[in-house]
C-alpha cells in the first residue's frame, strides 16, 4: 500500500473554535490550571464540542508505556511517578458550569501496580463528590485485560465506560503496540458489562487505514456481540510523516452509510459517524445526556 500524497479533501477542512461559550470555557480552564486534549491534540470538534458542554481531560501525564503506530504522545517510562494531587485538582472542572459532560482519558501506564485504574476512581469520585449531575466517561487503555482494574473502575460511579478497539483485526498488529491485541481490547468491553450489565459502553474506530468493508462490518459487528453501546467512526489523520500512513480518504457519504449500518442494522444505541468525528465527540455526549434527561 502506497502514501496517499494529494492535499487533504475539502470535507476535511477544520473550523476554528469559536463564540462567548468557548471562550468562557477556555478562560476559566486556564484559570483552574486545567488543558484539555481538546486542545493539545488540536481537534477540529473543540470548539463545537465545547459549546455543546463537552471537554476532554488527560491524567496521568504525556509519556505512554505503549507505542502505537499511529498516536503521536510520547513513548517511554514514567517509572511509577503520579500526581498525588491530580484527582482534586482535575475534580475543579465540575465548578464550570458551562460543562454538562467530562471524558477522562488517559496514556497507558503499565509502570503503575493497578494501571492506573485506582487515579481514574479517585478522580472520578471527587468530580462526583463536588457535582454529582456531570456525567463523566472514562475512556481507558486495555489494563492488560484485568478484571480487577476494570472493577476497580467501574466502582467509582462513572457514567460511560469507553475504550477504543482503534481499527480492524487484520490491522491490529500493524496499527497497535504489541502488547494489545484486538481481543483483548473486545474483552474490556465485555468484562465491564459483566461486571456491571447497565453501563453504557463506547468504542470508536479509526477508517482509512486501508481496511476493507467486510473488515469494518465485522469489527461493528464484534462490538456489539459484547455488549457495546455506542460507536464512533472517524477518518485517520497522520500525526507525522513518521506514523503510519492515511491509505484513503473516506467520503462523508460513507460514514453515513456506515452510521446507518451501526444504529439500523446491527443495534447500536447511537452512532457518530463522520471524517472529523474522534471519540471523544460530542454528538455523542449529546446523545448521552438527552437519555440521562
Amino acid at each position: 500500500m502506497t502514501q496517499i500524497t494529494e492535499q487533504k479533501p475539502p470535507w476535511l477542512k477544520m473550523k476554528l473554535p469559536a463564540g462567548e461559550t468557548v471562550s468562557g470555557v477556555r478562560n476559566l480552564l486556564r484559570e483552574k490550571g486545567l488543558y484539555t486534549v481538546c486542545e493539545e491534540a488540536r481537534c477540529p470538534n473543540q470548539g463545537e464540542c465545547w459549546a455543546a458542554g463537552t471537554a476532554t481531560i488527560m491524567l496521568m501525564g504525556d509519556v505512554c508505556t505503549r507505542g502505537c503506530r499511529f498516536c503521536a504522545v510520547k513513548t517511554g517510562n514514567p517509572h511509577g511517578w503520579l500526581d498525588p494531587f491530580e484527582p482534586r485538582r482535575v475534580a475543579e472542572i465540575a465548578e464550570i458550569q458551562e460543562l454538562r459532560y467530562v471524558v477522562l482519558t488517559s496514556v497507558d501506564r503499565d509502570d503503575l501496580e493497578d494501571l492506573g485504574a485506582g487515579h481514574y476512581a479517585s478522580t472520578i469520585r471527587a468530580m462526583k463528590r463536588k457535582r454529582p449531575d456531570l456525567m463523566v466517561e472514562a475512556l481507558v487503555p486495555d489494563f492488560q485485560g484485568r478484571a480487577n482494574c476494570i472493577q476497580a473502575l467501574l466502582e467509582s460511579d462513572v457514567d460511560v465506560f469507553a475504550h477504543n478497539l482503534e481499527t480492524v483485526e487484520s490491522l491490529h498488529r500493524r496499527v497497535r503496540d504489541a502488547r494489545a491485541s484486538y481481543s483483548q481490547s473486545l474483552g474490556v468491553l465485555a468484562e465491564a458489562k459483566r461486571i456491571r450489565p447497565a453501563i453504557t459502553t463506547k468504542s470508536s474506530l479509526m477508517l482509512g487505514l486501508g481496511e476493507s468493508p467486510s473488515e469494518i462490518r465485522k469489527a461493528m459487528l464484534d462490538l456489539r456481540d459484547v455488549g457495546t453501546d455506542i460507536l464512533t467512526l472517524g477518518q485517520y489523520l497522520a500525526p507525522s510523516k513518521r506514523h503510519l500512513p492515511v491509505e484513503r480518504y473516506l467520503p462523508p457519504s460513507e460514514f453515513d452509510e456506515y452510521k446507518q449500518i451501526a444504529e439500523r442494522e446491527l443495534g447500536f444505541s447511537f452512532c457518530a459517524s463522520g471524517p472529523l468525528v474522534r471519540s471523544s465527540y460530542k454528538a455523542a455526549e449529546h446523545f448521552l445526556l438527552s437519555r440521562a434527561s
